[in-house]
């Protein structure tokens, strides 16, 4: 695969899939993507995101109660859904994880511990997310969901929040919308 080949394949004609062929999702490509992912840069090299691939039946009913309506049917249909959530306590991984010992203090107060799970977490769901279309997979990416239900469910001793989901498979291309306009650059950026 060429370098513009692989461009198309993560950014430039992926799509949102909605809709998935019946086909399971090798664990190995999983821990592919993730020997990718984890390469993406965090403050801090904070890491502080936590992925749980939800595949039995017992996980996805626990997670239909938070589903939007929207989002109900075709997460439930695909072939595997990955809750990407972050640890509010990442700091504490610190002085493995980071050079300076000093770190933990950094961030170990509540807004900012927060502010920075969640921000971190998020550019590890998307290094995720191009990751994981690198390795072949197609994706939905959502937050139609209830986060309060989704976090009482999943993760009641309130350590872990939930962020995003994504709907993993092999997309069959099926009931894709026109691709949506994006801004030009002179729109979206500004040289200061």
């Amino acid at each position: 695969m060429t370098d513009e080949q692989l461009l198309d394949r993560i950014l430039r004609s992926a799509r949102s899939h909605g809709d998935f062929h019946d086909r399971p999702v090798p664990e190995a490509l999983l821990r592919q993507a993730h020997d990718l992912m984890k390469w993406g840069p965090t403050t801090a090299n904070s890491q502080p995101a936590r992925i749980f691939y939800l595949q039995s039946k017992e996980s996805r009913e626990k997670l239909r109660p938070a589903l939007s309506a929207v989002n109900l049917e075709k997460t439930m249909k695909a072939p595997l859904v990955a809750l990407v959530a972050y640890d509010t306590r990442f700091y504490e991984f610190l002085p493995r994880l980071y050079h300076n010992p000093d770190a933990i203090n950094w961030y170990n107060k509540p807004p900012v511990a927060e502010i920075n799970g969640f921000r971190n977490g998020s550019l590890q769901g998307a290094y995720l997310i191009l990751a994981l279309r690198a390795v072949g997979l197609d994706c939905g990416p959502m937050s139609g969901f209830d986060l309060a239900k989704c976090d009482a469910a999943f993760f009641p001793d309130g350590r872990l929040k939930s962020n995003f989901l994504i709907n993993i498979g092999y997309g069959t291309g099926a009931k894709l919308p026109p691709r949506n306009p994006r801004f030009s650059f002179e729109e979206q950026c500004r040289m200061l």
